[in-house]
């Protein structure tokens, strides 16, 4: 019966705290990308953000268009979760400097996610509605338009049909897979299933 109740703990805790991580992190993109914040999906995700950010903000600087605060912001937030399942399971804390490495590592895992899942977001909507102004599309195709350019310049549309989000997927799958997350998981001893974002 305990261990149910673990289970439920963590559940709750991935979910909620995972879900805060996300748009914490595309609230990064957006500024990275300089997306557009008067769109309603933007606008939505600075409020739920700004409260935790604001006091960051005064300490962390950004450096050019990047919000390190935003970054910082995901990467306790993704710390505290990690304590709080291993608290949950009855298990010894790891290390300060390994749960900050595996939460780095989480992130930079949930950016290829986002920007995987949204690639896939972007390829559904040009044959089901190809002239949407949604807000949720538009925000989308801001985020992953950055990544696709390169590519575009080395596998340019053909016929009218853009075959560069290919090149963008192969790229992300490499990195996510072969290259990158999944040797760190592994060199690191990260357990699965853990980390938001593995």
């Amino acid at each position: 019966m305990g261990q149910n109740f673990a289970n439920a703990g963590v559940f709750l805790i991935q979910t909620f705290l995972g879900l805060y991580i996300l748009v914490i992190m595309l609230r990064f993109l957006m500024q990275a990308v300089r997306a557009d914040f008067y769109n309603p999906i933007s606008q939505g995700i600075v409020k739920l953000t700004d409260p935790a950010l604001r006091p960051l903000r005064r300490v962390i600087p950004g450096i050019w268009r990047f919000d390190l605060a935003c970054l910082v912001l995901a990467l306790v937030i993704q710390i505290i979760a990690l304590i709080l399942v291993y608290l949950l399971y009855g298990a010894p804390v790891p290390n300060p400097l390994a749960l900050a490495v595996w939460s780095v590592v989480g992130l930079f895992s949930l950016t290829l996610k986002i920007y995987y899942f949204s690639l896939i977001a972007m390829i559904i909507v040009s044959w089901i509605a190809p002239n949407s102004n949604h807000p949720a599309i538009l925000l989308i195709h801001q985020i992953v338009e950055p990544i696709c350019v390169p590519a575009r310049k080395l596998l340019p549309p053909m016929g009218g049909l853009d075959f560069s989000v290919i090149l963008v997927f192969v790229f992300i799958t490499l990195i996510d897979s072969f290259l990158v997350i999944k040797p760190l998981q592994v060199f690191l001893g990260i357990p699965s299933g853990v980390i938001f974002g593995l």
